[in-house]
């Protein structure tokens, strides 16, 4: 066809319309995709919501909450709290309702909320519904959204819930001081219409980190770098609670990393798991994929599920291998290797009880502190991990244990140790079993 000037107007015009219907077909289906999970239309508020597993979280609590006039009513009270992250290691914090992190609050899609916060600090405070989808002044920041509640004060906050997921809760006024004493908390919402099965057994588990030197009663907010406590739920092992299970049952296990600086990857032994949800909503089923390993961002959720088909006591971490250590030292000189048995009888003519440690590694300090031969300042946990079953485990901080049997006591209290069945635990190897398998050692 021959160009003309006509043909090339109109073959514009057309190739104008053509893309503004593209156009409109991409900003519809942009439109389209959901920000958020919902099993219900947003519309009036729901009955208050029932028929969910309620979750567990560990070393925590669940915050109670009255049903008023159709209306979820919670009571938040912000106030200092005297805190063990284990035994052995105190400090005054910053909590809700007498507990550090603050209880979760847990809720179904659909349901109306109102939640009073009582400040009860020297300073003043707001609180954020950190991931939560609802009227720009309830978001909680401070000078942004509201005012924030001077001391003596009680705020309320209400909205409906157009989600479900897993959230947190957080001071949103001077942050890096409040959230460093610890003022956070876990958010769940439950879906409306639930799609899939209904896990056994559902777990919240809040990351944090802190720094208290050795001895002293507070942690230190202005801290950047060294922290030194690494928690789940506000706990370092040996003070975490292990996460009983039933053989057999369907798990889920929501994180959150409220940390100040550092994401956490959350390492699972014994089990491949997989990554199901987000903050920002479910993650769909092909976009899913099996992992023993869970990456949480600071500022983040992510939401785990897996079947316990496999028997055992199974380590759960983060894998950065300075979270599993308590107020692990820094800036000391590297004696690994080094050959102390002079400093050793040099120092010893002043101090009799001087031991160097750290020419074959910092795995014996914990177990020498536990049994006296080393003095440390009062209020700390260096190094100190716990007896186990077999030996002692030189982990600390952000580290619990996953305990999975056949049965578990009716009462809900710890089984103990696992008892492997014979032939199935890592032993010294006979003379004869190296000989056989031509192993020259």
């Amino acid at each position: 066809m021959k160009l003309s000037r006509r043909n090339a107007l109109l073959g514009g015009a057309t190739g104008l319309a053509a893309a503004g219907l593209i156009s409109g077909q991409a900003n519809a289906q942009t439109q389209a995709w959901p920000a958020h999970s919902a099993t219900i239309p947003a519309g009036p508020a729901q009955p208050p919501g029932q028929g969910y597993r309620p979750v567990v979280t560990p070393n925590g609590a669940t915050l109670p909450y009255r049903v008023v006039d159709g209306v979820k009513v919670f009571h938040l009270i912000a106030e200092e709290v005297e805190h063990e992250f284990a035994p052995g290691l105190n400090a005054t914090c910053w909590g809700y309702n007498g507990r550090v992190h603050g209880p979760t609050i847990e809720a179904v899609e659909g349901d109306r909320v109102r939640v009073y916060v009582t400040n009860r600090l020297p300073a003043p405070t707001t609180v954020h519904w950190h991931g939560v989808i609802l009227p720009s002044g309830m978001d909680g920041v401070g000078g942004l959204s509201q005012r924030s509640i001077h001391p003596g004060e009680t705020f309320v906050y209400e909205w409906t819930f157009v989600q479900h997921g897993t959230f947190m809760y957080h001071s949103h006024h001077d942050e890096m001081t409040q959230m460093a004493l610890g003022l956070m908390g876990m958010l769940v919402v439950h879906p409306r219409r639930r799609r899939g099965p209904q896990p056994d057994r559902d777990f919240a588990i809040m990351l944090s980190e802190w720094y208290l030197p050795a001895g002293a009663s507070r942690p230190d907010p202005n801290q950047m770098s060294d922290f030194n406590i690494l928690t789940m739920n506000a706990r370092c092992y040996p003070g975490t609670e292990p996460l009983l299970i039933r053989r057999g049952e369907r798990v889920r296990i929501r994180f959150g990393n409220l940390s100040a600086m550092d994401h956490h990857p959350i390492h699972l032994h014994g089990y491949a798991f997989r990554i199901t949800e987000t903050d920002g909503g479910e993650i769909p089923a092909s976009a899913q994929h099996p992992d023993t390993t869970v990456l949480v961002p600071t500022g983040s959720t992510r939401t785990v599920e897996f079947i316990a088909d496999n028997p055992g006591d199974w380590a759960m971490h983060c894998h950065m291998t300075h979270h599993v250590m308590n107020q692990m030292g820094h800036g000391l000189p590297n004696l690994t290797g080094v050959n102390a048995r002079r400093i050793d009888r040099a120092v010893g003519q002043v101090l009799p009880t001087y031991m160097t440690m750290g020419q074959d590694g910092m795995g014996e300090m914990g177990r020498h502190i536990g049994m006296g031969h080393m003095d440390v300042p009062d209020n700390s946990l260096p190094m100190v991990g716990a007896e186990g079953p077999h030996d002692y485990i030189t982990m600390g901080g952000m580290f619990t244990i996953l305990k999975v049997r056949d049965q578990l006591p009716a009462d809900g209290s710890d089984p103990g140790w696992y008892d492997p069945p014979e032939g199935t635990m890592a032993r010294a190897a006979r003379t004869d079993e190296l000989r056989r398998d031509g192993i020259d050692v």
